[in-house]
């Protein structure tokens, strides 16, 4: 699938079928994830592939008993390494490599998971230590994110966006931008 028609098509969605991911495309997605870019190149990211029936439960319920995320044959847990992710930068950048690094690796997974016909749905809201409970997380890593994999059984329609002109403006804030 062209990645334009992977942007435009990508859905949250929230109901799968009782259909494996195939082991090729599922490596596909992941290596989707590795290839991203990172500040510095410091890749400050690890990711656990979860396929077993219960413990995708125990996440479901940790994440706020979204029990949809079980029914995904494949949740991966983005991990970011905050000590990977160090840089001698001045405290003011407000950047955080550890948590926006592993956002762009599993966008990356989204729009590759789209393009070969699986549904995905970002899933920010969860208990983080019983996350790291479940998985075995290391204390000094932080779980940023977890995305449900799977055959998708709706297709739900586009949400509204926000008109071009309203977000991208010319050379400084309010002077739109006209292609």
């Amino acid at each position: 699938m062209d990645l334009f028609k992977a942007i435009r098509e990508r859905r949250s969605v929230r109901k799968f079928k009782r259909e494996p991911v195939d082991d090729g495309d599922l490596k596909k997605i992941l290596e989707a994830g590795r290839l991203a870019p990172s500040g510095h190149n410091r890749q400050p990211w690890y990711f656990i592939v979860v396929r077993n029936s219960e413990t995708k439960r125990e996440l479901a319920v940790a994440a706020n008993n979204q029990y949809f995320i079980a029914d995904a044959d494949v949740v991966i847990a983005a991990l970011g390494d905050p000590g990977e992710a160090r840089l001698r930068l001045d405290a003011s950048l407000r950047r955080i490599p550890h948590k926006q690094d592993p956002m762009i690796a599993i966008e990356h997974m989204v729009l590759a998971a789209t393009a070969l016909g699986y549904g995905t749905c970002w899933i920010g809201a969860f208990d983080e230590e019983e996350v790291k409970r479940i998985l075995k997380v290391p204390e000094r890593l932080a779980v940023i994110a977890l995305l449900p994999v799977g055959v998708p059984d709706e297709n739900p329609p586009p949400k509204p966006r926000k008109p071009f002109k309203e977000i991208f403006f010319r050379e400084s804030y309010g002077t739109p931008l006209e292609l």
